[in-house]
């Protein structure tokens, strides 16, 4: 009979843990999403719906966060490589272009501000409170995704992450790949849903 140490153990009670728990949570986070876009839907059909295009950034921030996938997926990659240079450098890219997404939606918050379309008030629809709504609610979450993204490369820059020792990164990326399907979801819905 094999015997296995208490670390090895605490690591496998870890993995075994740790992915339905995220799991758990991006279901919880499937049905919020869920719950807005179906009350956007039921407010689109009542009419005194404004129009508005969507503004280029936001496709733009589309490309950055997809972006952001791939250098996540290379971030897992070097790990079970054992490239430690890579997941640094991975890591770090992956969380500057979260910065990149960020700034771009906060850009075109700004040019539909700039339009009059705005979250509440004399001016305010529901098509541009509902934009805001699911625009920040993703991003709230995405905020999550970062600071996972932080603690991955500071851990990376000290050297915890292998071909042993995967569980962080893996999370961090199966976490981030949700986020980039949610937005892409999101900004769908909120082109073609008008």
């Amino acid at each position: 009979m094999e015997t296995i140490s208490l670390s090895e153990e605490k690591r496998i009670t870890r993995e075994k843990v740790a992915k339905p728990m995220l799991y758990l949570a991006m279901g919880s986070m499937v049905m919020l999403f869920a719950a807005f876009t179906s009350a956007y839907w039921v407010r689109h059909e009542k009419g005194d719906w404004m129009h508005f295009e969507v503004p280029q950034i936001f496709y733009i921030s589309t490309a950055v966060i997809l972006l952001s996938s791939v250098t996540m997926n290379w971030a897992v990659s070097a790990a079970k490589k054992n490239e430690f240079k890579n997941i640094k450098l991975a890591s770090l890219i992956t969380l500057l272009l979260g910065i990149g997404f960020v700034v771009c939606q906060v850009m075109g918050w700004n040019i539909l501000y700039s339009q009059k379309i705005v979250f509440a008030g004399k001016y305010s629809n529901a098509s541009g409170s509902f934009f805001y709504v699911l625009t920040l609610m993703h991003l709230l979450h995405l905020f999550g995704g970062m600071i996972a993204l932080l603690v991955v490369w500071i851990k990376s820059i000290q050297g915890k992450y292998n071909s042993e020792n995967l569980l962080g990164v893996k999370l961090c990326a199966i976490f981030w790949h949700f986020l980039d399907l949610l937005w892409i979801y999101l900004f769908l819905f909120l082109l073609f849903v008008r």
